[in-house]
């Protein structure tokens, strides 16, 4: 005996309904999977490096940038803002090649302005027009040293610095008693 054509049309026709019905159910499932992941966005926030040079106020979160600065008093790729530095100088940061292009997203920047907290295990170095290093172990103490010109806390250490520079170990209401050995031995290993 042979189905009839209704009953294999209707058949055909339940059939390809409950495709219809699975193919939903799979385009609903796979949108209710697991989300994508979100782009992990690196933090350049361990570090910072400053220098007043030539009327000018130069901040760079790149050790090798800063290094090459200090070496020739130039840098290749900077962001410039007109009267945003200390004392209304000309702010300069000194830019890695990989960040020339960013409108946004640049640690030196997002750093120096607050947009960012710091690490936990900060350094930084500033540079002064009286040829003095001052060095950091927290950012808040380089803010106050930016905003006033000198360290009220500090350990001073005279001729240690690469070209025999006196060398500012700034300290806080925190560790002011303390001989900052910890610090010296980070400037040691980033300037030898």
């Amino acid at each position: 005996m042979r189905p009839s054509l209704s009953k294999l049309l209707i058949s055909a026709l339940a059939l390809s309904v409950l495709a219809g019905c699975q193919s939903v159910n799979q385009d609903k499932m796979a949108s209710k999977s697991v989300p994508a992941a979100k782009p992990v966005v690196e933090l350049n926030n361990d570090d910072l490096y400053e220098v007043s040079h030539e009327g000018r106020y130069y901040v760079f979160d790149d050790m090798a940038v800063y290094k090459d600065f200090v070496a020739h008093g130039e840098t290749p790729y900077r962001k410039v803002f007109i009267g945003e530095g200390p004392q209304s100088q000309t702010l300069v940061f000194g830019l890695t090649g990989k960040d020339k292009k960013k409108f946004s997203g640049i640690g030196s920047v997002d750093l120096y302005q607050g947009k960012i907290t710091p690490a936990d295990n900060f350094y930084g170095e500033m540079r002064g027009e009286d040829g003095r290093i001052y060095v950091f172990s927290e950012l808040a103490d380089m803010e106050a040293v930016r905003a006033v010109g000198e360290a009220a806390y500090r350990f001073t250490q005279i001729g240690v610095g690469p070209d025999g520079q006196t060398v500012v170990f700034v300290l806080n209401k925190g560790n002011k008693k303390k001989k900052p050995v910890a610090l010296m031995a980070e400037f040691a290993a980033r300037n030898h």
